[in-house]
Protein backbone atom coordinates (compact mmCIF):
# COMPACT_ATOMS: atom_id res chain seq x y z
CA UNK A 1 0.00 0.00 0.00
CA UNK A 2 1.36 3.44 -0.94
CA UNK A 3 2.34 5.65 1.95
CA UNK A 4 0.41 8.80 2.63
CA UNK A 5 2.08 12.17 2.40
CA UNK A 6 3.70 13.00 5.76
CA UNK A 7 2.25 16.51 5.82
CA UNK A 8 -1.20 15.07 5.18
CA UNK A 9 -0.71 12.56 7.98
CA UNK A 10 -0.01 15.30 10.52
CA UNK A 11 -2.72 17.58 9.13
CA UNK A 12 -0.36 20.47 8.29
CA UNK A 13 0.64 22.39 5.18
CA UNK A 14 3.92 21.69 3.42
CA UNK A 15 5.42 24.96 4.64
CA UNK A 16 4.35 24.35 8.24
CA UNK A 17 6.59 25.54 11.07
CA UNK A 18 8.18 23.15 13.54
CA UNK A 19 5.69 24.23 16.20
CA UNK A 20 2.78 23.39 13.90
CA UNK A 21 4.31 20.00 13.17
CA UNK A 22 4.76 19.33 16.89
CA UNK A 23 1.16 20.28 17.61
CA UNK A 24 -0.11 18.06 14.81
CA UNK A 25 1.90 15.09 16.05
CA UNK A 26 1.02 15.59 19.70
CA UNK A 27 -2.71 15.58 18.92
CA UNK A 28 -2.46 12.33 16.96
CA UNK A 29 -0.09 10.65 19.43
CA UNK A 30 -2.50 11.22 22.30
CA UNK A 31 -5.51 10.16 20.23
CA UNK A 32 -4.08 6.92 18.86
CA UNK A 33 -1.61 5.76 21.49
CA UNK A 34 -1.88 1.94 21.96
CA UNK A 35 -2.41 2.22 25.70
CA UNK A 36 -5.48 4.34 25.09
CA UNK A 37 -6.72 1.98 22.39
CA UNK A 38 -5.80 -1.51 23.59
CA UNK A 39 -6.22 -4.18 20.91
CA UNK A 40 -7.13 -1.61 18.24
CA UNK A 41 -4.87 -2.41 15.28
CA UNK A 42 -6.14 0.56 13.29
CA UNK A 43 -5.27 3.02 16.09
CA UNK A 44 -1.83 1.41 16.47
CA UNK A 45 -1.14 1.76 12.75
CA UNK A 46 -2.21 5.41 12.81
CA UNK A 47 0.03 6.02 15.82
CA UNK A 48 3.02 4.50 14.01
CA UNK A 49 2.20 6.43 10.85
CA UNK A 50 2.07 9.74 12.73
CA UNK A 51 5.29 8.94 14.59
CA UNK A 52 7.07 8.12 11.34
CA UNK A 53 5.86 11.38 9.81
CA UNK A 54 7.02 13.40 12.79
CA UNK A 55 10.41 11.64 12.91
CA UNK A 56 11.04 12.83 9.36
CA UNK A 57 9.51 16.30 9.37
CA UNK A 58 11.12 17.28 12.69
CA UNK A 59 14.59 16.58 11.27
CA UNK A 60 15.75 19.40 8.99
CA UNK A 61 17.96 17.14 6.84
CA UNK A 62 15.35 14.40 6.41
CA UNK A 63 12.63 16.94 5.75
CA UNK A 64 14.69 18.59 3.01
CA UNK A 65 15.30 15.21 1.34
CA UNK A 66 11.64 14.27 1.66
CA UNK A 67 10.50 17.59 0.19
CA UNK A 68 12.77 17.01 -2.83
CA UNK A 69 12.49 13.27 -3.45
CA UNK A 70 9.53 12.04 -1.41
CA UNK A 71 9.49 8.69 0.37
CA UNK A 72 12.04 7.16 -2.01
CA UNK A 73 14.72 9.60 -0.94
CA UNK A 74 14.50 8.44 2.70
CA UNK A 75 15.16 4.74 2.14
CA UNK A 76 18.07 3.59 4.28
CA UNK A 77 17.91 6.64 6.57
CA UNK A 78 15.90 5.02 9.35
CA UNK A 79 12.52 6.22 8.10
CA UNK A 80 10.39 4.95 5.28
CA UNK A 81 12.44 1.76 4.92
CA UNK A 82 11.34 -1.85 5.31
CA UNK A 83 11.29 -1.65 9.09
CA UNK A 84 8.84 1.27 9.25
CA UNK A 85 10.26 4.04 11.45
CA UNK A 86 13.22 4.39 13.74
CA UNK A 87 12.38 3.85 17.46
CA UNK A 88 15.52 5.75 18.44
CA UNK A 89 13.92 8.87 17.02
CA UNK A 90 12.04 9.24 20.31
CA UNK A 91 15.24 10.10 22.15
CA UNK A 92 14.92 13.66 20.88
CA UNK A 93 11.19 14.17 21.45
CA UNK A 94 11.38 15.58 24.98
CA UNK A 95 10.91 19.08 23.60
CA UNK A 96 7.35 18.20 22.63
CA UNK A 97 6.10 16.95 25.96
CA UNK A 98 8.81 17.83 28.50
CA UNK A 99 9.37 14.52 30.30
CA UNK A 100 8.34 12.13 27.54
CA UNK A 101 7.54 9.42 30.05
CA UNK A 102 4.62 11.61 31.11
CA UNK A 103 3.13 12.30 27.66
CA UNK A 104 -0.03 10.47 28.47
CA UNK A 105 -0.23 11.43 32.13
CA UNK A 106 -3.82 12.57 31.77
CA UNK A 107 -4.79 9.37 30.02
CA UNK A 108 -3.28 6.83 32.41
CA UNK A 109 -3.69 8.43 35.82
CA UNK A 110 -0.75 10.72 36.41
CA UNK A 111 3.01 10.86 36.04
CA UNK A 112 5.72 9.76 38.40
CA UNK A 113 5.96 9.46 42.13
CA UNK A 114 6.87 13.11 42.78
CA UNK A 115 3.31 14.41 42.65
CA UNK A 116 2.88 18.18 42.61
CA UNK A 117 0.04 20.66 42.70
CA UNK A 118 -0.33 23.80 40.63
CA UNK A 119 1.48 26.87 41.86
CA UNK A 120 4.41 24.83 43.19
CA UNK A 121 2.42 23.55 46.17
CA UNK A 122 3.38 20.23 47.68
CA UNK A 123 1.15 17.29 46.81
CA UNK A 124 0.28 16.71 50.48
CA UNK A 125 -1.56 20.02 50.82
CA UNK A 126 -5.31 19.59 51.19
CA UNK A 127 -7.79 20.49 48.48
CA UNK A 128 -9.20 24.00 48.33
CA UNK A 129 -12.97 24.31 48.61
CA UNK A 130 -15.58 26.60 47.08
CA UNK A 131 -18.60 28.14 48.80
CA UNK A 132 -21.19 30.27 46.99
CA UNK A 133 -22.61 32.89 49.33
CA UNK A 134 -25.69 34.93 48.42
CA UNK A 135 -26.04 38.28 50.14
CA UNK A 136 -28.45 41.20 49.85
CA UNK A 137 -27.80 44.23 47.67
CA UNK A 138 -27.60 46.42 50.77
CA UNK A 139 -25.03 44.16 52.48
CA UNK A 140 -22.92 44.18 49.33
CA UNK A 141 -22.87 47.99 49.33
CA UNK A 142 -22.19 48.59 53.02
CA UNK A 143 -20.41 45.34 53.97
CA UNK A 144 -21.42 42.74 56.53
CA UNK A 145 -20.36 39.58 58.33
CA UNK A 146 -21.91 36.29 57.24
CA UNK A 147 -21.80 32.87 58.83
CA UNK A 148 -21.11 30.00 56.46
CA UNK A 149 -21.41 26.29 57.20
CA UNK A 150 -19.87 23.55 55.09
CA UNK A 151 -18.24 20.12 55.34
CA UNK A 152 -14.50 19.66 55.08
CA UNK A 153 -11.90 16.99 55.76
CA UNK A 154 -10.08 17.60 59.04
CA UNK A 155 -6.93 15.96 60.29
CA UNK A 156 -7.78 12.87 62.35
CA UNK A 157 -7.16 13.61 66.02
CA UNK A 158 -6.51 9.97 66.87
CA UNK A 159 -3.57 9.48 64.49
CA UNK A 160 -2.68 13.16 64.01
CA UNK A 161 -3.28 12.85 60.31
CA UNK A 162 -0.80 10.04 59.66
CA UNK A 163 -3.44 7.39 59.02
CA UNK A 164 -1.50 4.91 61.18
CA UNK A 165 -2.69 3.59 64.51
CA UNK A 166 -0.71 4.59 67.60
CA UNK A 167 2.71 3.00 67.78
CA UNK A 168 2.70 1.81 64.18
CA UNK A 169 4.16 3.45 61.15
CA UNK A 170 4.72 2.98 57.46
CA UNK A 171 6.74 0.43 55.53
CA UNK A 172 8.16 0.39 52.04
CA UNK A 173 5.70 -0.56 49.33
CA UNK A 174 6.64 -3.96 47.97
CA UNK A 175 5.06 -3.26 44.58
CA UNK A 176 7.19 -0.25 43.63
CA UNK A 177 10.01 -0.76 46.15
CA UNK A 178 9.51 2.74 47.50
CA UNK A 179 9.73 4.48 44.13
CA UNK A 180 6.09 5.54 44.18
CA UNK A 181 5.69 4.63 40.53
CA UNK A 182 5.63 1.62 38.26
CA UNK A 183 6.70 1.41 34.65
CA UNK A 184 5.14 -0.54 31.87
CA UNK A 185 6.34 -0.97 28.33
CA UNK A 186 4.23 -0.53 25.25
CA UNK A 187 6.26 -1.21 22.17
CA UNK A 188 9.08 1.30 22.19
CA UNK A 189 7.60 3.34 25.07
CA UNK A 190 8.25 2.95 28.77
CA UNK A 191 5.48 4.78 30.61
CA UNK A 192 5.56 5.64 34.31
CA UNK A 193 2.39 5.82 36.37
CA UNK A 194 1.65 6.08 40.11
CA UNK A 195 1.94 2.82 41.97
CA UNK A 196 -1.58 1.36 42.43
CA UNK A 197 -0.66 -0.20 45.78
CA UNK A 198 0.59 2.93 47.56
CA UNK A 199 -0.98 5.63 45.32
CA UNK A 200 2.44 7.05 44.56
CA UNK A 201 3.49 7.46 48.19
CA UNK A 202 6.21 4.80 48.12
CA UNK A 203 5.09 3.53 51.53
CA UNK A 204 2.02 1.82 52.94
CA UNK A 205 0.48 1.87 56.41
CA UNK A 206 1.08 -1.28 58.43
CA UNK A 207 -1.74 -0.79 60.94
CA UNK A 208 -4.42 1.70 59.74
CA UNK A 209 -6.06 4.00 62.28
CA UNK A 210 -9.54 2.77 63.18
CA UNK A 211 -10.99 6.27 63.53
CA UNK A 212 -10.21 7.34 59.97
CA UNK A 213 -9.64 3.92 58.34
CA UNK A 214 -6.12 4.95 57.45
CA UNK A 215 -7.06 8.05 55.47
CA UNK A 216 -5.68 10.47 58.08
CA UNK A 217 -8.73 12.71 57.71
CA UNK A 218 -12.35 12.81 58.83
CA UNK A 219 -15.33 14.72 57.42
CA UNK A 220 -16.62 17.34 59.82
CA UNK A 221 -19.04 20.25 59.72
CA UNK A 222 -17.31 23.62 59.79
CA UNK A 223 -18.82 26.97 60.76
CA UNK A 224 -16.93 30.24 60.26
CA UNK A 225 -17.69 33.96 60.11
CA UNK A 226 -16.77 35.64 56.83
CA UNK A 227 -16.19 39.40 56.60
CA UNK A 228 -17.74 40.89 53.44
CA UNK A 229 -16.05 44.19 52.57
CA UNK A 230 -18.14 47.24 51.69
CA UNK A 231 -18.59 47.69 47.95
CA UNK A 232 -18.02 44.03 47.07
CA UNK A 233 -19.05 43.18 43.51
CA UNK A 234 -21.06 40.24 42.24
CA UNK A 235 -18.82 37.26 41.47
CA UNK A 236 -16.01 38.50 43.72
CA UNK A 237 -13.93 35.73 45.29
CA UNK A 238 -12.83 35.99 48.91
CA UNK A 239 -9.90 33.76 49.84
CA UNK A 240 -9.85 32.38 53.39
CA UNK A 241 -6.53 30.59 54.00
CA UNK A 242 -6.36 27.14 55.62
CA UNK A 243 -10.11 26.60 55.78
CA UNK A 244 -10.24 23.94 53.08
CA UNK A 245 -9.57 20.21 53.35
CA UNK A 246 -6.75 18.81 55.49
CA UNK A 247 -3.81 17.42 53.56
CA UNK A 248 -2.91 13.72 53.62
CA UNK A 249 -0.26 12.48 56.03
CA UNK A 250 -0.75 15.51 58.24
CA UNK A 251 -0.21 17.93 55.37
CA UNK A 252 -1.36 21.57 55.50
CA UNK A 253 -4.95 22.59 54.92
CA UNK A 254 -6.14 23.98 51.60
CA UNK A 255 -8.02 27.27 51.29
CA UNK A 256 -11.70 28.17 51.19
CA UNK A 257 -12.85 30.34 48.30
CA UNK A 258 -16.10 32.19 48.98
CA UNK A 259 -17.80 33.44 45.81
CA UNK A 260 -20.21 36.32 46.33
CA UNK A 261 -23.62 36.31 44.67
CA UNK A 262 -25.69 39.49 45.11
CA UNK A 263 -29.49 39.46 45.11
CA UNK A 264 -31.06 42.25 43.03
CA UNK A 265 -32.72 45.14 44.88
CA UNK A 266 -36.32 46.04 43.99
CA UNK A 267 -35.51 49.75 43.56
CA UNK A 268 -31.78 50.38 43.42
CA UNK A 269 -29.15 49.50 40.84
CA UNK A 270 -25.41 49.97 40.90
CA UNK A 271 -22.83 51.19 38.43
CA UNK A 272 -19.36 50.89 40.00
CA UNK A 273 -19.49 53.27 43.01
CA UNK A 274 -22.73 55.04 42.06
CA UNK A 275 -26.29 54.05 42.91
CA UNK A 276 -29.36 54.67 40.74
CA UNK A 277 -33.08 54.70 41.44
CA UNK A 278 -36.24 56.19 39.94
CA UNK A 279 -38.69 58.42 41.79
CA UNK A 280 -42.19 59.35 40.56
CA UNK A 281 -43.52 62.92 40.91
CA UNK A 282 -46.71 64.65 39.79
CA UNK A 283 -47.00 67.00 36.83
CA UNK A 284 -47.55 69.92 39.19
CA UNK A 285 -44.42 69.07 41.19
CA UNK A 286 -42.48 68.90 37.93
CA UNK A 287 -43.89 72.18 36.65
CA UNK A 288 -43.81 74.22 39.84
CA UNK A 289 -40.86 72.58 41.59
CA UNK A 290 -41.02 70.88 44.96
CA UNK A 291 -39.06 69.26 47.74
CA UNK A 292 -39.63 65.55 48.28
CA UNK A 293 -38.25 63.04 50.79
CA UNK A 294 -36.87 59.75 49.56
CA UNK A 295 -35.48 56.75 51.44
CA UNK A 296 -31.82 55.97 50.75
CA UNK A 297 -30.52 52.41 50.51
CA UNK A 298 -29.57 52.54 54.20
CA UNK A 299 -33.10 53.77 55.03
CA UNK A 300 -31.86 57.28 55.75
CA UNK A 301 -34.39 59.98 54.78
CA UNK A 302 -32.98 62.29 52.12
CA UNK A 303 -34.36 65.65 51.00
CA UNK A 304 -34.46 66.07 47.22
CA UNK A 305 -35.18 69.41 45.62
CA UNK A 306 -37.11 69.23 42.36
CA UNK A 307 -36.41 72.31 40.21
CA UNK A 308 -39.38 73.98 38.56
CA UNK A 309 -39.83 72.79 34.98
CA UNK A 310 -38.20 69.40 35.58
CA UNK A 311 -38.73 67.12 32.61
CA UNK A 312 -39.56 63.43 32.63
CA UNK A 313 -36.37 61.33 32.77
CA UNK A 314 -34.24 64.07 34.34
CA UNK A 315 -31.32 62.75 36.45
CA UNK A 316 -30.73 64.49 39.76
CA UNK A 317 -27.71 63.76 41.94
CA UNK A 318 -27.17 63.56 45.68
CA UNK A 319 -23.46 63.53 46.41
CA UNK A 320 -21.78 60.80 48.47
CA UNK A 321 -24.88 58.67 49.03
CA UNK A 322 -23.60 55.82 46.88
CA UNK A 323 -21.22 52.89 47.39
CA UNK A 324 -18.31 53.29 49.83
CA UNK A 325 -14.91 53.38 48.13
CA UNK A 326 -11.33 53.45 49.39
CA UNK A 327 -10.29 56.49 51.35
CA UNK A 328 -13.56 56.79 53.24
CA UNK A 329 -15.42 58.34 50.32
CA UNK A 330 -18.65 57.26 48.71
CA UNK A 331 -20.02 57.35 45.23
CA UNK A 332 -23.12 59.37 44.36
CA UNK A 333 -26.82 58.60 44.26
CA UNK A 334 -28.58 59.41 40.98
CA UNK A 335 -32.36 59.78 40.94
CA UNK A 336 -34.24 59.50 37.67
CA UNK A 337 -37.40 61.61 37.75
CA UNK A 338 -40.54 59.98 36.39
CA UNK A 339 -43.33 62.49 35.79
CA UNK A 340 -46.62 60.67 36.28
CA UNK A 341 -49.61 61.90 34.29
CA UNK A 342 -52.89 61.25 36.11
CA UNK A 343 -55.25 58.88 34.34
CA UNK A 344 -58.33 60.09 36.21
CA UNK A 345 -59.22 63.70 36.95
CA UNK A 346 -62.07 65.32 38.82
CA UNK A 347 -64.21 67.84 37.04
CA UNK A 348 -62.55 70.67 38.92
CA UNK A 349 -59.06 69.38 38.06
CA UNK A 350 -60.00 69.15 34.40
CA UNK A 351 -61.28 72.71 34.45
CA UNK A 352 -58.10 73.98 36.08
CA UNK A 353 -55.89 72.17 33.59
CA UNK A 354 -57.99 73.48 30.72
CA UNK A 355 -57.44 76.98 32.09
CA UNK A 356 -53.68 76.38 32.29
CA UNK A 357 -53.73 75.09 28.73
CA UNK A 358 -55.56 78.20 27.58
CA UNK A 359 -53.15 80.49 29.38
CA UNK A 360 -49.96 78.73 28.27
CA UNK A 361 -51.10 77.75 24.82
CA UNK A 362 -50.72 74.31 23.28
CA UNK A 363 -48.43 73.38 20.42
CA UNK A 364 -50.58 71.55 17.92
CA UNK A 365 -47.67 71.03 15.53
CA UNK A 366 -44.72 69.81 17.68
CA UNK A 367 -41.26 69.23 16.23
CA UNK A 368 -39.79 65.72 16.85
CA UNK A 369 -36.99 65.41 19.40
CA UNK A 370 -33.77 63.58 18.48
CA UNK A 371 -33.68 60.17 20.17
CA UNK A 372 -30.03 60.74 21.06
CA UNK A 373 -31.13 63.56 23.38
CA UNK A 374 -33.38 61.15 25.27
CA UNK A 375 -30.52 58.71 25.85
CA UNK A 376 -28.23 61.29 27.43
Amino acid sequence: MAKRDYYEVLGVQKGASKDEIKKGYRKLAIQYHPDKNPGDKTAEDKFKEATEAYEVLSDDQKRQIYDQYGHAGLEGMGAGGPGGFDPNAFQGFEDIFGDFSGIFENLFGGGGGGRRRSGGQSSNQGASLRYDLQISFKDAVYGTKAEVQYSRSESCAACKGTGAAGGSGRKMCSTCQGAGQVRRSSGFFSIASPCPSCNGEGTIIENPCRECSGSGTQKKRQKILVTIPAGVEDGKRINIPRQGDAGPNGGPYGDLFVFIRIKPHPYFERNESDLYCAVPISITQAALGAEVTIAALDDKQLKLKIPAGTQNGKLLRIKEEGVPVQGGRKGDLYIKIIVQVPTKLSSKAKALLAEVSSLEGENSNPTPIALSELRS
